[in-house]
């Protein structure tokens, strides 16, 4: 618009005009939000696909590790039964390890005191009776 369109005009055209255009503003921004934010999910959706494969194969080499270490044993004399039995019986003070750990961590946790109290206090601001 040139200053010589805007003289002509009556200050309620003038106020359409600007709703008009904020709006065209508003609109365009959140088309540019979704296209980003389109782009960005697939990226994240191959990147957790990829952290996915990395922990089935991850799982697979304990398997074959754990197995291997059975047979080492076997090879040291230790009965194939015995061998197998102490490879898991180390893994199960390995998850009992972990829940003691993760159990202590968990104990530790308490609730977000500064939130509580900043959203008891917004409460009371709503509640108070409005002087009129």
């Amino acid at each position: 618009m040139t200053t010589s369109d805007i003289d002509g005009q009556s200050l309620g055209e003038l106020v359409a005009a600007a709703t008009g255009n904020v709006s065209k503003l508003v609109r365009s921004e959140i088309e540019l939000a979704k296209i980003e934010l389109k782009a960005e999910a697939i990226k994240a959706a191959i990147g957790s696909v990829m952290f996915i494969v990395a922990g089935l194969l991850g799982t697979m080499i304990v398997i074959l590790w754990s197995i291997a270490l059975a047979y080492g044993l076997v090879a040291l004399g230790v009965w194939t039964w015995a061998a197998f039995l102490l490879v898991g019986a180390l893994y199960l003070l390995t998850a009992a390890g972990c829940i003691w750990f993760g159990y202590r961590k968990m104990k530790k946790l308490s609730p977000p005191k500064r939130t509580i109290q900043t959203m008891q206090d917004n409460a009371k601001l709503f509640k108070r009776p409005s002087k009129s």
